[in-house]
């Protein structure tokens, strides 16, 4: 098993160098192969290692960075502004190939905008997308994408975020052919905006290499009708706020609802197993980490208010990535899906 080695940005997300520090420990004693590069105030860093027990481990690296980006920073002071941010650090050690991911909890917008700018985009990938597993009934989680990079789409970035989606979906679920269907307000053809009826037509084209299944509805992503769901980041975002909120809303009722009375403590007590599945299968913190795909290098979104448990999720989504090579998987079927169509 080959080593591999992220770029953490210590200082990014609510909690900073508190979760981040515990977090990557946490990692590297699961991950045998895992090196980590702790960015950011070498300062913060080393007090909070040395309120963690344990804490030291020669996996574990500390590159200096001497400005943070906010959460409330428009991604044009970050990128401008602020060039030794965390963040910026973090995504640098990818591109000089010292780090092969790097995972961030930092103001998203600011993310995409130094990823894209620092690594640039894959050839034929004209917009980056920021793609995320959901759970699902049928399935062990379903790939909604985007999530919020692009607010406003062309049919044209439709199709490269299904083929993107596609071929992450292959790789990392080793699935040959995943579904991807359209996010849409109804399966019928007749409905829907000039966006998502112009992308069915080009998704319909037997070329692109995509096992389109046509329109799919908001319920469809929780019933994992299928694997892949496409849509612009607006939508995408909105989705992913209220199922983030519902599976939360979910948890706290049933713990209520058990906790009311002696009768509903007795309950739970026999229901226990099934309670800890529920929680394991709609646990946010299980899902944490969105990738930003379309780019020349692996960078992994986490939660903003991310606990240890969910940054280390996030860190896992990073080794994966590396794993399975997605990038270049993506480079590679992407140039060739994109010429078939090109000469169809």
């Amino acid at each position: 098993m080959r080593s591999i080695c992220v770029a953490l940005d210590a200082m990014g997300g609510d909690h900073g160098p508190s979760v981040v520090v515990p977090a990557a420990l946490e990692a590297l004693d699961k991950y045998q192969n895992l090196q980590l590069i702790l960015v950011g105030d070498p300062a913060q860093i080393e007090a909070q290692l040395k309120a963690t027990p344990n804490s030291r481990n020669p996996r574990l690296m500390i590159r200096e960075a001497t400005q943070v980006v906010e959460m409330g920073d428009p991604p044009a002071v970050a990128l401008r502004q602020k060039r030794d941010s965390s963040m910026r650090v973090a995504i640098n050690l990818v591109k000089e190939g010292v780090a092969e991911a790097c995972v961030s909890a930092g103001n998203t917008g600011a993310l995409m905008a130094i990823a894209r700018f620092v690594l640039k985009t894959l050839p034929g990938v004209d917009r980056p997308v920021i793609v995320h597993s959901l759970p699902s009934s049928m399935k062990d989680h379903v790939h909604v994408l985007d999530l919020g990079a692009n607010v406003e789409c062309e049919p044209q970035d439709l199709l490269q975020f299904a083929i993107m989606g596609s071929i992450l979906a292959t790789a990392v679920d080793n699935n040959p052919s995943p579904t991807v269907g359209l996010l849409n307000i109804g399966s019928e053809a007749i409905k829907g905006s000039a966006l998502v009826k112009k992308a069915a037509e080009l998704l319909s084209n037997n070329t692109v290499g995509v096992n389109y299944v046509g329109y799919v509805e908001g319920d469809d992503i929780f019933k994992g009708t299928v694997d892949v769901v496409v849509c612009d980041g607006f939508t995408g975002n909105v989705a992913l706020k209220v199922s983030e909120g519902l599976a939360k809303m979910i948890l706290k009722m049933t713990y209520e609802e058990f906790t009311r009375s002696l009768w509903g403590k007795m309950s739970a007590l026999i229901a226990a197993p099934v309670l800890r599945a529920l929680k394991k299968r709609l646990d946010p913190n299980l899902y944490n980490g969105a990738s930003l795909l379309g780019l020349r290098g692996i960078v992994i979104k986490s939660h903003g208010n991310a606990e240890q448990k969910a940054f280390s999720m996030a860190i896992r989504v990073a080794m994966l990535e590396v794993e399975k090579n997605v990038p270049e998987k993506i480079q590679h079927q992407m140039a060739a899906q994109l010429g078939k169509l090109q000469t169809s």
